[in-house]
């Protein structure tokens, strides 16, 4: 009996192992994504209306009969889906995640298989749709964030079966309606939510879509990590920079607030910090899904519009060392930043406590140049202890300067260097 348990051990590993190797994204779709480097998260929801977190809230912060009647109230009639994907384009990002359902249930799109949605509030449009429209008008990628935890759905800790097939039934309608992208699951670490549910969700998704992108919250494994236990195509970081790894996709999803959804004077981050966490992040080798919350009414507050703008500014000009790139060979750290792309090595500069900056040795490449982004070349001497960089009295730009070091060989297919 032993043995016979083993071998069919055995045989469920293979033929899991088969269907994963059969049914998962192409490398080719997922080195695209990761091309991308920076991308717009957004939570927004009825519960915009009391100014607390989505779902979370629901029963702490809302009284659960009281955040499930908000959208009887729920009309923002200041909703224009074009002025949101220009605010992404005009950040820079290159492509968008709207939470087409949330923990709390609520749906933006009109589904046939729950009357908890847009249609039935006084708005009636159908958000997910003129989104994902607008961002084709726009040159964005279209995704969908979507929870396999549902607290408003009885069937979620009650009939299994049945929850597992609404969520199919919804997949297909977001699917092929709408064309995402990429899907952004979530909720993964609730007790009646089973591995085998998500392997059965990835299934049916590529039986719909094989090039759609899918993270790796669908099983019960570590957000961080890709592997024994997780279900999906990249890892997902939460409010942290994820550490260098040149071994897997991943994208960190971070808030340009405090709070996920909108909240009324919720402090925001300062553009040092935001376009700091946008550099250290693609110098890691991953992406910034990075996170806005609409207001009420529609419109995304101003001051977060002129915040992105402004990220958007520093990314026309130095782009380059972001889009496309590979992260390392260095670890970042508080005084410089790498990517790297061809033969070009990006060092980002972020403070200035010397006259000079000294990178260790690249092994048996040079460097041959060095210049500023669209500025002045840069004096430099190589020797065995490294490259050492001499720095001007002030830097071009006060928050993330970048030096281009071409060197004489690939730049990408240098190891991981200590400093």
């Amino acid at each position: 009996m032993y043995i016979r348990n083993i071998f069919c051990i055995f045989l469920c590993l293979i033929a899991s192992l088969q269907l994963k190797a059969q049914q998962s994204t192409p490398a080719s779709v997922l080195n695209d994504f990761m091309a991308q480097r920076f991308g717009m998260f957004i939570h927004w929801g009825p519960v915009t209306l009391r100014g607390t977190e989505i779902g979370w809230s629901r029963g702490s912060g809302v009284p659960t009969a009281e955040y499930d009647q908000l959208y009887k109230e729920f009309n923002p009639v200041l909703f224009d889906a074009d002025n949101w994907a220009k605010t992404a384009r005009k950040a820079g990002m290159k492509y968008l995640t709207i939470t087409a359902k949330h923990h709390d249930g609520f749906c933006l799109w009109p589904t046939a298989f729950s009357d908890y949605n847009i249609m039935h509030t006084p708005f009636k449009r159908d958000i997910v749709g003129e989104l994902a429209a607008a961002c084709k008008r726009e040159g964005i990628l279209f995704c969908i964030y979507f929870t396999v935890l549902d607290w408003h759905d009885p069937d979620y800790t009650g009939d299994a079966k049945t929850f597992v097939q609404r969520m199919k039934n919804e997949l297909k309608e977001l699917i092929t309606n709408y064309h995402p992208y990429m899907l952004w699951f979530d909720g993964n670490w609730e007790q009646p939510w089973k591995q085998e549910y998500g392997a059965e969700i990835y299934s049916y998704i590529k039986s719909l879509d094989k090039d759609v992108i899918i993270n790796n919250r669908l099983g019960k494994g570590k957000h961080t990590e890709l592997g024994a236990g997780t279900v999906g195509d990249y890892a997902t970081p939460e409010q942290f920079i994820g550490a260098l790894n040149m071994n897997i996709p991943w994208e960190s999803c971070i808030t340009i607030c405090q709070q996920w959804s909108w909240k009324p004077n919720d402090a925001m981050k300062s553009l040092r910090t935001c376009i700091q966490t946008l550099v250290k992040t693609a110098a890691s080798n991953g992406n910034l899904l990075f996170n806005i919350g609409p207001m009420p009414d529609g419109r995304i507050e101003q001051r977060q519009v002129s915040r992105l703008e402004e990220m958007g500014s520093w990314l026309n000009k130095y782009g380059e060392s972001i889009y496309g790139t590979k992260g390392g060979p260095f670890t970042p750290d508080s005084i410089f930043a790498t990517t790297r792309k061809g033969n070009t090595l990006y060092l980002h500069v972020f403070d200035h406590q010397k006259d000079t900056l000294t990178l260790p040795p690249l092994g048996k490449l040079k460097v041959r140049k060095a210049a500023f982004i669209k500025g002045e070349a840069v004096v430099f001497t190589s020797g065995a202890a490294g490259t050492t960089i001499r720095l001007p009295a002030a830097l071009p730009d006060s928050i993330c300067s970048v030096i281009a070091l071409e060197l004489n060989g690939n730049a990408e297919a240098l190891p991981v260097i200590k400093k």
